[in-house]
């Protein structure tokens, strides 16, 4: 419970920051924002920062924002990305590597590892926004952290 409880505190801090606050705040911070897509998604990097003692590893948190009924197509992550999402509204729906389909609530979270390929992302309402907060441990130089998958 202490855990559910630290990573709430933890996820709702960095919703209430907005990008341009946040990078203020924190010398190694980015804000790197994108529209909405067509399926109604836009991720905003909202920090970002080398870990300590870790040559090369850096923390990078995403904001995902789902709009009612808006869904990510099939995508993976950089081949070094470590994910902890937690939702932070709403509900999303996911399924990773083809295993279960599974509805995650506010509060609930779900780790992808390196490789991991990401089926279904989407917001399991049609009336309602839902949002994750995506922490990242990645390679440091990486930039291209979410790469649609290719369609046949």
């Amino acid at each position: 419970m202490k855990t559910l409880i630290s990573t709430l505190a933890i996820a709702a801090a960095f919703a209430a920051l907005t990008p341009v606050a946040h990078a203020q705040a924190h010398d190694h911070a980015a804000a790197r924002e994108t529209a909405p897509t067509p399926s109604g998604v836009k991720a905003t990097l909202v920090y970002q920062h080398a870990i300590p003692d870790v040559a090369g590893k850096s923390v990078k948190g995403v904001l995902v924002e789902y709009q009612p009924g808006g869904s990510n197509g099939s995508h993976v992550h950089a081949r070094s990305a470590l994910i902890y999402a937690t939702v932070i509204q709403g509900a999303v729906v996911s399924q990773v590597n083809g295993g279960e389909i599974r509805t995650f609530k506010t509060g609930e979270n779900f780790t992808e590892l390196p490789g991991d390929f990401h089926n279904i992302s989407a917001n399991a309402s049609k009336t309602e926004p839902a949002k994750l907060l995506a922490v990242f441990i990645v390679d440091t130089d990486e930039t291209i952290l979410t790469t649609p998958a290719k369609q046949n």
